[in-house]
């Protein structure tokens, strides 16, 4: 499993951990471990431009996700490897830890917990879940807690 992170945020981040829990969440699920994945965390002002830009919305976001080739996810034993091989380019998922602590203070957890949970949410949608519907909403979000769970008694032990 290919991931690479790039912390272009200016805020310190244990980005080792980021890694884990996302390599955590893509074994989990399944994703074919010659997948490539991106992680970015950004400042607010960068966060806000891509939210704009991208999703319409005003002011900065959490977390983004950019699914790359959805084609060729291996969503899991069920399905068959993409062609030849080939890695699968699960995309990118852009933080801002900005706005992560801030959930986090509200939410009465880490500003860490809340980049964990933020990490698996975006593993999640480049997957191709979704929370539009209440139905998604229970899908996935009952997900990212078991895979947070499984992922931080990995790490107690």
């Amino acid at each position: 499993m290919s991931i690479e992170i790039a912390n272009e945020s200016g805020a310190d981040v244990d980005t080792d951990a980021v890694l884990a829990v996302a390599r955590h969440a893509l074994d989990e699920m399944g994703v074919n471990p010659l997948a490539e994945l991106s992680v970015l965390l950004v400042d607010i002002e960068y966060m806000s431009e891509l939210n704009h830009r991208w999703m319409g919305g005003d002011g900065p976001t959490d977390v983004l996700a950019f699914p790359m080739d959805e084609g060729s996810v291996d969503h899991g034993p069920g399905e068959s490897a993409p062609a030849g091989g080939e890695p699968a380019l699960l995309g990118d998922i852009v933080l801002c830890p900005e706005v992560a602590a801030k959930q986090a203070a509200t939410a009465g957890h880490s500003a860490a917990d809340e980049l964990h949970l933020l990490t698996v949410h975006g593993v999640l949608h480049l997957l191709g879940y979704d929370h539009a519907e209440p139905e998604e909403e229970r899908e996935m979000f009952g997900l990212q807690a078991r895979l947070l769970a499984s992922w931080r008694s990995t790490r107690s032990r």
